[in-house]
């Protein structure tokens, strides 16, 4: 046989410049492409014969070696992987995770070899960077990553902005409370500051892409995308400003290490996008729970009644309307200790206790890195003082933690949430943290963790005319966007007219009150403080009320019915027998909507919702036999179902 010296060399060329694998998940709908070409690691992802993402790169450098060109190709390996387990605190309580694996490594000039592992699963993507020993190196300073996200030209973008670092309130900035855009052209996103996780990308007009990261921990800093760059989104580490200048913006690993998983959710609907588990499919806890921890709703004063109510007997009446709602928790905010005191704390939890009300108090997380003034200070930032401090708490009986103004995502900050939640877990305590960054994958990783703000959340009503305007608008991103990749501790349900003590005017709710239940539903996290105030147990209408009592925190299932980023948005939610739909309407008319409940087909159910008045109210209803149900969410306002 004679083979032509054209033919050898075309052979050679593709032995020497390409290396290409290929992965699909099990319904082989979503697949993954690798290729080494011309000495530079790139990825393309497809669904269903679609390409969504076209030869994006990998790669890293560090004080060690460039490992972002003049690669070559070393292995790779593929297999299966098949596992189960338990999550009580995130959407879905039983999860079935199936995934095909590729192990995918090269080699630098010098020698110095990466992998990227890669599990492709129905519709999630994850992939991490796995680097070995080097020689005698046992650690390197990994500075900047190649690894980005091409897609299309045409694509548009549904993204929140990294905050600018040391501004804000007290320069507490960034944490996540930038608001997303809807439907942006990707050409257009050039915040010179980036854009943080997660963030969601429409393709072709009918294809989803979530991007998110997942299995952050001290060991590597938070990353977030970076501007639109010549077709590519960008991963990049924290600015380094952030935390007033302190700690290294770079990641510090120790050899053998690993960086934490990106994730791909895609589909042809959002319906993958809501139902994602994939933040938790690739964690594993990295500690047993100290002891069972309880989730549940909260009472709040501070949202309303704001400082004036950090007085005794302000907090003895959120105790007593915990009590009266079924409420397992009250959350009592900043300068108790100045206020109160540690003595009548003491006595304020046992009156608490007498009342079957769990209490969480808040800390400022702050140290030196920004002006953050609220007490207690300097509780949290410290080994010593955090012990301390923690022995007091568990020895008074405090169930949580609510820490506050971290403002930064640097490896140092990353340390110090996990030093958190780690010394808190050994004093039974639970952990919120607000001022935050988006968790990432904490719900499994730390059994104490309850929950981040991480959001545009409640407060931001109270202080912010324009955000009040935008609440129906904001609050249909986060069932697509936030709160698909982590549970997100929003502190809504406000049932008063008014967001302040008086209720008689000034910062005029714009929603109403069925809105309001609404995302009760639609915002997930497993200890949620509602902003109630103690006169709604009088001039809320009793069946409002009922229904908080008896809506969960935490759930068996999750469904996703309708909806469109921006404009509004329909899900299920199932604890144990029964489910909740809900829905809210950020269009400037009414909605109709025929929404497709098969799975409550003959069924009756208690419904509230708004008349065209946008007066809530509640009759019961019977699904239709072919599950088909039409129903008007007014503007600004919302629905809830629940079978009975």
């Amino acid at each position: 046989m004679k083979i032509s010296f054209s033919v050898l060399l075309l052979c050679l060329n593709a032995a020497l410049f390409s290396q290409e694998y290929h992965l699909s998940g099990p319904n082989k709908k979503l697949q993954l492409t690798v290729n080494l070409v011309y000495g530079k690691l790139v990825y393309s992802v497809d669904y269903e014969g679609v390409t969504l993402i076209d030869k994006a790169p990998l790669g890293f450098s560090s004080n060690e070696g460039d490992l972002t060109q003049n690669l070559t190709f070393v292995e790779a390996q593929q297999n299966e992987l098949s596992k189960s387990y338990t999550q009580e605190k995130i959407k879905q309580s039983q999860i079935d995770y199936k995934a095909n694996t590729l192990r995918y490594t090269v080699r630098n000039s010098e020698n110095k070899e990466f992998s990227i592992l890669f599990r492709v699963s129905d519709n999630d993507i994850a992939f991490r960077y796995e680097i070995p020993k080097w020689g005698d190196t046992r650690a390197i300073v990994l500075e900047e990553e190649v690894t980005g996200f091409s897609f299309p030209q045409e694509t548009t973008s549904f993204l929140s902005n990294v905050m600018r670092p040391m501004t804000g309130f007290a320069r507490t900035a960034p944490s996540y409370e930038s608001a997303y855009t809807a439907d942006k052209p990707i050409a257009e996103q050039t915040a010179s500051g980036g854009y943080v996780f997660p963030a969601l990308y429409k393709v072709k007009d009918e294809y989803w892409v979530l991007l998110s990261e997942t299995g952050v921990r001290s060991l590597y800093p938070a990353s977030h995308l970076s501007a639109y760059q010549d077709g590519t989104f960008y991963i990049e580490f924290p600015n380094q400003k952030e935390n007033n200048g302190y700690g290294s913006s770079s990641a510090q690993l120790g050899l053998p290490g690993i960086t934490p998983w990106r994730t791909l959710t895609v589909g042809k609907s959002l319906k993958p996008v809501v139902e994602t588990t994939i933040p938790w499919n690739v964690v594993e806890p990295l500690y047993e729970p100290s002891q069972d921890y309880e989730y549940g709703k909260g009472s709040w004063s501070w949202i309303i009644w704001q400082d004036a109510s950090m007085n005794y007997e302000d907090q003895k009446a959120y105790v007593d309307l915990a009590a009266a709602m079924d409420f397992k928790y009250i959350l009592i905010d900043a300068w108790w200790d100045e206020r109160i005191g540690y003595e009548r704390m003491k006595e304020l939890i046992d009156y608490a206790a007498s009342k079957d009300v769990g209490v969480f108090l808040w800390y400022n997380s702050n140290g030196i890195v920004n002006d953050a003034f609220q007490t207690p200070l300097n509780k949290m930032n410290t080994s010593i003082e955090r012990k301390k401090e923690m022995k007091w708490l568990q020895e008074a009986g405090v169930k949580g933690l609510k820490v506050d103004f971290f403002g930064g995502d640097k490896q140092e900050t990353m340390r110090l949430y996990e030093d958190i939640l780690s010394d808190a877990n050994d004093y039974g305590l639970m952990i919120i943290f607000h001022g935050t960054t988006l968790p990432r994958g904490w719900e499994r990783m730390y059994p104490n963790f309850v929950g981040s703000e991480a959001v545009v959340a409640s407060e931001m009503l109270v202080f912010v005319e324009d955000v009040r305007k935008k609440e129906p608008y904001n609050a249909t991103f986060h069932p697509f966007i936030r709160n698909a990749v982590a549970s997100m501790e929003f502190g809504g349900v406000v049932l008063n007219d008014y967001l302040n003590r008086g209720n008689k005017s000034g910062q005029k709710r714009l929603t109403t009150d069925a809105f309001q239940l609404a995302t009760g539903v639609l915002f997930q996290n497993p200890v949620q403080m509602f902003a109630l105030t103690p006169n709604n147990l009088k001039d809320a209408p009793q069946f409002e009320l009922d229904f908080l009592k008896e809506l969960p925190t935490t759930w068996d299932e999750i469904r996703f019915i309708d909806g469109y980023p921006g404009k509004f948005s329909v899900l299920a939610r199932r604890n144990g027998d029964t489910w909740y739909v809900a829905g809210v309407n950020a269009e400037s008319e009414s909605k109709k909507l025929n929404l497709d409940l098969s799975f409550l087909a003959e069924k009756t159910a208690s419904l509230i919702n708004d008349d065209k008045d946008g007066d809530t109210f509640t009759k019961e209803i019977k699904i239709p036999k072919n599950g088909k149900l039409k129903l008007t969410i007014q503007s600004g306002g919302g629905f809830v179902i629940v079978n009975e």
